[in-house]
């Protein structure tokens, strides 16, 4: 029992100080007009792919820089650097997500005149659904060949998420997904989710979400009007 206590106190200690860090972050983020955007999903769902897409379609019109979370290698982050985008890695080195302080070290590096910063959550529906990174928008991604009953297995990624992306949405004629299951159960978890679907072999559904993100970059500096 008095193992179990300890426990709880180190996660709360450790969630606690992750929210401070987090919202100093954002703070940070919201005075220079930045719209930070964490993207969550389960490892291959596209979240990678996905990018590609969004930094085609908004870099002849705005700034965009890309920070990769991965257990190992800067492989996702040299992807985006070849689509001409800013990349910075961190490296978890087994760490199952990203936390605030993680950021915050490589924080001086972000330049200011940025309008949106992707953040790419390393692949785990569990443990990153906890952990606030100072984003304002957080994105749930679920790709079709994942099955169609995670929104109820997997919880709280969607009831922290603002938006939920069904990506390779190509692959439905083929595969036992359902999509309406998916739209219905996501909805009865958390009603208020925007919902997207996307793929991004043939682009579908793309530009309606950069759509989206342009419009909450705007709500974001210009909230009044």
């Amino acid at each position: 029992m008095e193992k179990s206590k300890k426990e709880v106190l180190v996660l709360e200690d450790i969630l606690g100080s992750n929210k401070k860090i987090a919202s100093s972050i954002r703070q940070k983020l919201e005075e220079k007009g930045i719209l930070a955007v964490n993207l969550l999903s389960s490892p291959g769902s596209g979240k990678t792919s996905l990018l590609e897409k969004i930094g085609m379609k908004l870099k002849d019109r705005h700034k965009i820089g890309v920070i990769e979370g991965d257990v190992e290698t800067e492989r996702d982050a040299e992807r985006i650097r070849n689509i001409g985008l800013p990349a910075w890695q961190i490296t978890t080195h087994g760490a199952c997500h990203l936390e605030a302080r993680m950021l915050a070290r490589i924080f001086d590096r972000i330049p200011a005149d940025l309008d949106f910063l992707f953040i790419e959550n390393v692949g785990n529906l569990v443990c990153p659904a906890s952990f606030d990174l100072g984003e304002k928008l957080r994105l749930v991604l679920l790709s079709v060949p994942e099955g169609d009953d995670k929104p109820r297995k997997y919880p709280e990624a969607f009831i922290t998420s603002q938006v939920l992306v069904i990506t390779k949405c190509d692959l439905l004629p083929y595969l036992p997904f359902d999509v309406e299951r998916v739209v219905r159960e996501a909805l009865e978890i958390n009603p208020g989710l925007e919902i997207f679907r996307t793929s991004a072999v043939n682009g579908a559904g793309v530009e309606e979400l950069c759509a989206f993100l342009e419009k909450k970059l705007k709500e974001l500096r210009e909230p009044n009007a």
